[in-house]
């Protein structure tokens, strides 16, 4: 027999052992349900993110009671706009009577406890597909798209909104959106940075969600690169400084690296996104039957959680709050 005076396997020897030293939990309360809306009637599926829709306007109504029950506390709104809205300035982003500013206000009249988070971006509005506005020899305009998302922010913020995320990656719109919205009276409006968000293969889905890929060339210029690392606590920091309250990294599961980095340099809440492409691959697999869909996406989002991530925006929110209630 061997002697060792340490061995690590008499502290797994039980469940109720386990528990003692177990590090890391894992709930509804750390989950925002991101929805898709749209301002037709019924609900219409999304051929590449099974069991995700776009909802109609009661449709949605439901999903956030349902979500309610199951402990979920907060949802973020992505809009799925008209094109004959879209402009090449996104000028509906900011239409005190478009689709999102009345989905937030029937939201809280119904759920006034309900943590609204909005997606500030120009990509759901504009004529290109960019999240900004295009110049006319293809540049993305960096201040004079902060300048409608400071407008986007504050219909937001009037509509009702409790958190603003600003998703664009431009430079300097955190600071300005927070002098926007504290001057009109906003001061408890708060801002959820994206603070690294990856210009990633894994949107795809998400893009077909909204009908909003862009019409030419990608987003690189703007949206990080997946190679860097150190860039993220630049941004961190740009941020910080502007006034964030949270902040986020984009996609979760590859950039787990990145989620540490940011817990370590920062005391703000942190967040990330388990993107479409992540949830589409585990539900293709699960559909298969290659992989166990309940164990699989707990051990994702439980490595999002250990990673460091204080909040985990997933569209398996919902599923994961059944199952953790089991």
């Amino acid at each position: 027999m061997l002697s060792l005076r340490s061995r690590p396997r008499r502290n797994r020897k039980s469940a109720a052992i386990r528990a003692f030293h177990s590090e890391t939990t894992l709930s509804p309360r750390h989950f925002i349900l991101p929805l898709f809306v749209h301002a037709g009637t019924g609900i219409q599926p999304i051929a590449s993110m099974p069991g995700c829709y776009r909802l109609d306007l009661d449709a949605l109504d439901a999903e956030v009671a349902g979500a309610w029950a199951e402990g979920i506390r907060a949802v973020v709104l992505f809009p799925a706009i008209a094109e004959e809205l879209k402009n090449s300035t996104g000028d509906e982003c900011y239409n005190p009577n478009g689709l999102v500013p009345v989905a937030i206000r029937r939201l809280k009249a119904k759920f006034p406890d309900l943590v609204m988070v909005t997606d500030v971006a120009l990509d759901p509005y504009n004529s290109d597909g960019h999240d900004g506005i295009v110049s006319p020899d293809g540049r993305i305009l960096n201040d004079e798209t902060v300048a409608q998302l400071c407008k986007q922010a504050l219909c937001h913020a009037r509509a009702g909104a409790d958190i603003v995320a600003p998703s664009d990656m431009m430079d300097g719109r955190i600071g300005e959106i927070r002098d926007t919205l504290d001057d009109a009276g906003f001061t408890g409006v708060s801002i959820l940075a994206y603070t690294a968000k990856y210009a990633s293969a894994f949107y795809g889905p998400f893009r077909d969600a909204l009908d909003s890929a862009p019409k030419f060339g990608d987003k690189k210029t703007y949206q990080m690169d997946p190679a860097n690392r150190r860039e993220a606590l630049r941004e961190l920091d740009a941020d910080v400084d502007e006034g964030a309250d949270m902040v986020m990294v984009k996609p979760a599961g590859p950039y787990l690296d990145v989620i540490a980095e940011l817990r370590a340099a920062t005391d703000l809440p942190v967040a990330a996104y388990q993107v479409s492409g992540e949830y589409a691959m585990l539900k293709a697999a699960a559909e298969k039957g290659w992989l166990d869909e309940k164990k699989s996406v707990l051990e994702s989002l439980m490595g999002i959680r250990r990673a460091g991530a204080d909040i985990i925006l997933t569209y398996y929110a919902r599923q994961a709050a059944r199952w953790l209630a089991e």
